[in-house]
C-alpha cells in the first residue's frame, strides 16, 4: 500500500507565512511508516510547486491513496489537487483533511466530484484504519471520523474519540520534507507540537473546536526527547512550539526546562501563549531553558472586544505579561485580532494605541476571519455581513465582512496604518538594530520595507 501526503499550494496572490513541516501531515506520515506503509510526500508550498509541477511529481509515483491537508485558505487549491490525482490515477483513492475539512465535509464532497473521503479532526488513527481497509479490499464507510460517500449519499460518521496518551505518537516525519527548503533566515526551525484540545472556547477560534475543549498533553520527557532527537538527527538548533497556549500547565514546562538543563541541550526556541498564563518565575526558567521570545495573545486593547471575543482578561494583565517578559529579557510578539464583530474605529485606535504602549518587539495585525466551525462565522453569517465567500482571501489580511460599525475599507486602512505606525517609531528601529540576532535583524528589516510602503503610498 502506496500513500503519497500533500500540502497543497498557496493560492495566487495571498499572504503566506513562512513553510516550516506541516506536523498533521508528519504525524501521519510516521504512523503510516510505523506500520510498515510506503508513505511519500509532496509538500507544493516548501517546494514553490504549481499545478502543473504537482502533476509531473505525482506521474513519478504510483499510489494508492492520496491524501491531502488544507487550512481554509489552501481549500480550493485542495480540491485542484484532488482533480489532478483522478486525472494522473484515476483509480486512486483522494482523502482530504484538517480544519477547513473537519467543519465543511459534506460541502466538500458536494462541491468536487474528484474528493472521495473527508477525514474530520485528529486523523492518526482514523488514516491508519482506513489504510488497512483499503488495503485489505474492505468497505470503509463506517469509519469513526470520516464523511464519505455511499452510493449517491455522503454519509458522516459519529467522531472519533480523541487520542488520550499523546506520547504513544511516534515522532513526525521531518525525513520526508525538503528541509533545505524549509529555511528561515539561514537556519531550519523545527515546529513542536506539545499539546492539544484547550481549556478556554474564544470565538474565533477553530483549534479548539477541532482537538475539544480539553488540554491533552505529551510529558516532558517525550517532549525533550523528541527536541534531542532532532538536535542529534539534524543538528537543529531552533524550535518553534505550535501549541495555543504553552504555559497552560506551569509545572510540566518547567519539567521540559529542567529536563533541556540536565540533558545540557544548547537550543533555542519560542512558544506562544495567553497573558493571563505566565509569571516571572516561569518565565525567567524558560529563558535559562532557551527561550529568546514569547508569542502574546493581545488580541485587543478595548476591553469591550476583549469580551466579545470571550478571552477572558483584561488589558492590565496583558501590560502585566509583557513587563515581566521583558524583566527577564525575552523577546515579545502581540498578536492582535482587527475587525471583530463590534470592533468600530474608536477601538480599533485604543488597540493600536495599546500595542505601542506595551512595545512588543514585534507585532502580527490579523483582520478577523470567520472560518466555518467558529461561532464568529455562525454570527457573521447570521447577521448577514459576509462578503467575501472565496476561501482564497480568507489570508488574515484581506477584510471577509462588513461590520455596521466599520466598512471593509476603513478596516483595511486602519491595519495598513497600524503596521507603518509601529514599525516606523524611530526608536523601535534603534532598538531592534541593537538587538541584532534573528528576531532583531528581521524586525529591522520588517521595518525597512514598510518604510518604503510608506514613502510610496505617501502615507
Amino acid at each position: 500500500m502506496h500513500v503519497t501526503l500533500v500540502n497543497p499550494p498557496y493560492p495566487e496572490g495571498a499572504h503566506q507565512h513562512p513553510p516550516f513541516t506541516p506536523l498533521g501531515l508528519g504525524y501521519l506520515a510516521a504512523v503510516l511508516e510505523k506500520n510498515q506503509y510506503k508513505v511519500d510526500v509532496i509538500d507544493c508550498q516548501a517546494s514553490k510547486l504549481s499545478y502543473e509541477d504537482f502533476k509531473r511529481e505525482l506521474s513519478k509515483r504510483q499510489p494508492n491513496m492520496v491524501g491531502m491537508t488544507s487550512t481554509t485558505l489552501t481549500y480550493k487549491s485542495a480540491l485542484r489537487i484532488a482533480e489532478i490525482v483522478k486525472e494522473v490515477h484515476p483509480s486512486c483513492l483522494t482523502v482530504l483533511g484538517g480544519c477547513h475539512a473537519t467543519f465543511w465535509d459534506f460541502e466538500a464532497l458536494q462541491e468536487c466530484p474528484h474528493l472521495d473521503v473527508v477525514v474530520r479532526k485528529e486523523g492518526e488513527d482514523t488514516i491508519k484504519e482506513l489504510v488497512e481497509r483499503v488495503e485489505a479490499g474492505k468497505d470503509f464507510q463506517d469509519i469513526l471520523g470520516v464523511t464519505c460517500r455511499k452510493g449517491k449519499e455522503i454519509v458522516r460518521n459519529p467522531d472519533r474519540p480523541y487520542i488520550e496518551d499523546l506520547d504513544s505518537l511516534p515522532f513526525p516525519a521531518h525525513h520526508l520534507w525538503p528541509l533545505d527548503r524549509l529555511r528561515k533566515y539561514g537556519k531550519v526551525i523545527f515546529p513542536l507540537m506539545t499539546s492539544r484540545g484547550c481549556v478556554y472556547w474564544c470565538e474565533f477560534c477553530s483549534a479548539v473546536r477541532m482537538f475539544g475543549r480539553k488540554f491533552r498533553m505529551r510529558s516532558a520527557k517525550n517532549v525533550v526527547d523528541e527536541m534531542e532527537y532532532l538536535h542529534n538527527t539534524y543538528g537543529a538548533d531552533n524550535f518553534t512550539f505550535y501549541d495555543d497556549a504553552f504555559t497552560v500547565d506551569q509545572s510540566r514546562v518547567e519539567e521540559i526546562c529542567r529536563d533541556i538543563h540536565s540533558r545540557n541541550l544548547r537550543i533555542k526556541w519560542d512558544c506562544g501563549t495567553r497573558v493571563d498564563m505566565v509569571t516571572k518565575d516561569l518565565l525567567r526558567k524558560m529563558k535559562d531553558a532557551g527561550c529568546i521570545a514569547v508569542w502574546f495573545g493581545v488580541e485587543a486593547g478595548s476591553q469591550r472586544v476583549i469580551d466579545a471575543m470571550g478571552k477572558g482578561f483584561t488589558p492590565n494583565r496583558t501590560r502585566k505579561a509583557f513587563k515581566l517578559a521583558k524583566e527577564v529579557g525575552l523577546m515579545t510578539i502581540a498578536s492582535v485580532v482587527l475587525g471583530f464583530p463590534g470592533e468600530t474605529r474608536e477601538t480599533a485606535l485604543e488597540t493600536i494605541n495599546f500595542v505601542e504602549e506595551i512595545s512588543p518587539d514585534d507585532v502580527g495585525y490579523y483582520i478577523a476571519t470567520p472560518y466555518p466551525g467558529t461561532p464568529m462565522a455562525e454570527n457573521v453569517k447570521k447577521m448577514g455581513w459576509l462578503r467575501v465567500t472565496d476561501f482564497d482571501k480568507y489570508d488574515t489580511a484581506t477584510p471577509i465582512f462588513e461590520l455596521p460599525t466599520l466598512s471593509m475599507q476603513e478596516l483595511r486602512e486602519i491595519r495598513e496604518k497600524a503596521f507603518h505606525r509601529f514599525y516606523l517609531r524611530p526608536t523601535y528601529i534603534l532598538r531592534m538594530f541593537a538587538k541584532g540576532g534573528t528576531y532583531g535583524f528581521s524586525a529591522t528589516r520588517t521595518a525597512l520595507a514598510h518604510l518604503l510602503r510608506a514613502t510610496k503610498s505617501k502615507l
